[in-house]
């Protein structure tokens, strides 16, 4: 039986991060975040065809945090303000554009394979051991 623990904690903690920087340092992140509205006089008032919905994204956060300060034990409240953080997170999100810079097939492959094994021996020396 071969023992797991620390070698194989060491050993895996020096494979995945470079593979992870490795990977996030050929990546380019953009945002497509509009601060005024849409068509009409570039108003925040008057775009809501829907490009830019982020004021009414606020407003079951602002009702929930409204709620929560009448009754803290309000579960509509916490529902609402839970709610809206989420909308308000996938909005951010979905208005993400993320680029793969172009790389050679080896690199590619030395990135995901370091990135692979190294999660791969942390995940292994994790796991329980029988007996």
């Amino acid at each position: 039986m071969v023992r797991r623990g620390a070698w194989w904690t060491s050993s895996s903690a020096w494979r995945w991060p470079p593979g992870g920087y490795l990977l996030t340092s050929q990546v380019t992140v953009s945002s497509a975040f509009r601060p005024w509205g849409g068509p009409i006089w570039g108003s925040p008032f008057f775009g809501f065809d829907g490009e830019n919905a982020f004021g009414l994204s606020l407003v079951p956060l602002l009702l929930g945090i409204g709620m929560l300060f009448f009754n803290g034990k309000s579960l509509a409240g916490w529902v609402l303000l839970v709610l809206g953080a989420v909308i308000i997170v996938a909005g951010i999100l979905m208005n993400l554009h993320i680029y793969f810079q172009p790389t050679s097939l080896f690199n590619t492959l030395l990135m995901l394979g370091l990135l692979a094994a190294g999660l791969g021996l942390v995940a292994r020396s994790l796991a329980p051991r029988p007996g």
